[in-house]
């Protein structure tokens, strides 16, 4: 299977194409970033397994040359991006975050077409959290309150994050809530008591840290928390790699990690 990796110098896409070239049954069939980066040359995995990358800044053509695009760059350019891979014939791996409802929205049209998995997160783990978020909220109810904590480094640009959005999304859906509705984020001044109906979100930023989210429930004389840490960005670029190979033997149709993990 050729993978074709959008934002190829970014964090992210440079660990995709690390663990893709020492992966069996993987090749890395194109890579593209922004015409300022067109030219780059990456060394990419270890020893027997290394190789030289050379980053185009023709997007088309490199989708063209793979079988599945894998997309983690920013919200404007992932569904252009989607939207190539669709007219060519490619399904698409999108862990790109803070995406639009509009945008979303384009997404949908263009999975009439095409296969797209798209989640805020690629992690097992993570993608295991919300599954427990969803089924702890629904044995708690109302009577928990529930607060959503994550921690991102200073360079990440969306907030909440992708990841803790889904997550309150989870709980609001076992609670029976609306997560436009009801998620409050963060308390300023004379705010009054919390509501029994509100999902609280806090976003932190500093430092390297690669992502850690906890999902507090508030009851009476107790609180039980569901904590993930990433430790580094291995865990996502395996699980977006575990995502390209769904995609490419899936219908047309939008999915997320808990299909490809078999959690519905």
């Amino acid at each position: 299977m050729k993978i074709c990796v959008a934002g190829a110098c970014g964090r992210m896409g440079r660990r995709i194409l690390d663990l893709a070239a020492a992966e069996d049954g993987l090749e890395i069939g194109g890579a593209f970033d922004l015409p300022t980066l067109g030219g780059t040359q990456l060394s990419v995995g270890e020893g027997e397994r290394s190789a030289t990358v050379v980053v185009s800044s023709d997007a088309g053509a490199e989708i063209a040359k793979s079988d599945v695009l894998i997309d983690f760059t920013v919200a404007d350019a992932c569904v252009g991006n989607v939207r190539l891979a669709s007219e060519a014939g490619k399904p698409a791996v999108i862990g790109t975050t803070g995406l639009t409802k509009e945008q979303e929205a384009s997404l949908r049209g263009l999975a009439a077409e095409t296969a797209i998995v798209y989640a805020p997160n690629m992690s097992v783990g993570v993608n295991l959290l919300f599954k427990l978020t969803s089924e702890v909220a629904a044995i708690l109810g109302l009577q928990y309150n529930v607060e959503i904590t994550e921690v991102h480094h200073n360079k990440k640009k969306d907030s909440p994050s992708g990841t803790a959005v889904r997550l309150g999304q989870c709980a609001a859906d076992a609670l029976g809530l609306s997560y436009e509705r009801d998620a409050r984020h963060g308390r300023e001044g004379m705010v009054g008591a919390r509501p029994e109906a509100e999902i609280g979100m806090h976003a932190i930023r500093g430092g390297d840290v690669v992502g850690e989210h906890t999902v507090s429930f508030f009851g009476a004389g107790e609180r039980i928390e569901l904590t993930h840490k990433a430790h580094n960005r291995d865990n996502f670029a395996r699980g977006a790699l575990r995502a390209a190979r769904y995609a490419v033997e899936a219908a047309p149709g939008v999915y997320d990690m808990q299909d490809v993990l078999g959690l519905k």
